[in-house]
């Protein structure tokens, strides 16, 4: 999807951010579908009885949004910028609809003040992927192990019902978020970088890094909430 050119720096600094505005302006579109979606369910008790009166759809939902990551990551390459976008805003929609029990679940007070310490938290550790001169690629073999064992102690603990590896799998999940935040910001602007043989390579780039970015607020902002989690 990309390739090495012969720019000046200036003109890959140019590039570099405008592929970086893109990536953030899909990731903010996406988010906000999300939490328009994820309120407007929580206040319609019909489509909440839908989808959580029945296990078939609630998983079903949650399968169809795996299933669109997993096309997304792998496929992207060979379908177009618009299948694509499509694709997100979709994945953005369903992840809306499993995530209304949010709003339910927890206080309003609660909902705003863990939104603004994800969204603070998150800015610092993007401006800090984007500026620093420190290589992050070593922190990749980390993290992915990371959030291997988050996925791995959450299905154990399905069964358990521990508290401790619970609060345990929150604390070690926002290290990884956070972590992810800053390693992939620094891996779109390597991408951003390098150039892209047209414009549709460069809005597939885009897309597909807003979706990593998204993944890595969206989970960020459910640790944090756990934290503050003040229930209704």
């Amino acid at each position: 999807m990309t390739q090495s050119y012969g720019y000046s720096q200036d003109r890959l600094a140019t590039m570099e951010g405008a592929f970086i505005r893109r990536v953030y302006n899909w990731m903010i579109v996406g988010l906000a579908v999300t939490g328009l979606v994820a309120y407007m369910v929580s206040h319609n008790d019909g489509i909440l009885k839908l989808i959580y009166g029945s296990q078939i759809i609630f998983f079903g939902l949650i399968m169809a949004e795996l299933a669109l990551v997993f096309i997304l990551s792998a496929r992207i390459g060979k379908m177009s910028a618009s299948t694509a976008g499509t694709m997100f805003i979709v994945y953005s929609l369903l992840n809306g609809l499993t995530l209304s029990f949010v709003f339910l679940v927890y206080t309003k007070s609660t909902i705003s003040s863990a939104f603004f310490v994800t969204a603070g938290t998150f800015g610092a550790m993007s401006v800090f992927g984007y500026t620093t001169k420190r290589d992050l690629t070593s922190w990749g073999s980390f993290l992915f192990m990371g959030l291997i064992g988050i996925i791995i102690a959450s299905v154990v603990n399905i069964f358990f019902h521990s508290e401790l590896v619970e609060w345990m799998i929150t604390y070690v999940g926002v290290l990884v978020f956070v972590g992810l935040t800053a390693y992939d910001t620094q891996n779109l602007k390597a991408i951003g970088r390098a150039g892209f043989s047209g414009a549709e390579g460069e809005s597939k780039a885009a897309i597909i890094g807003s979706l990593r970015l998204y993944l890595d607020f969206i989970n960020l902002f459910l640790m944090i909430l756990r934290i503050f989690g003040r229930r209704s």
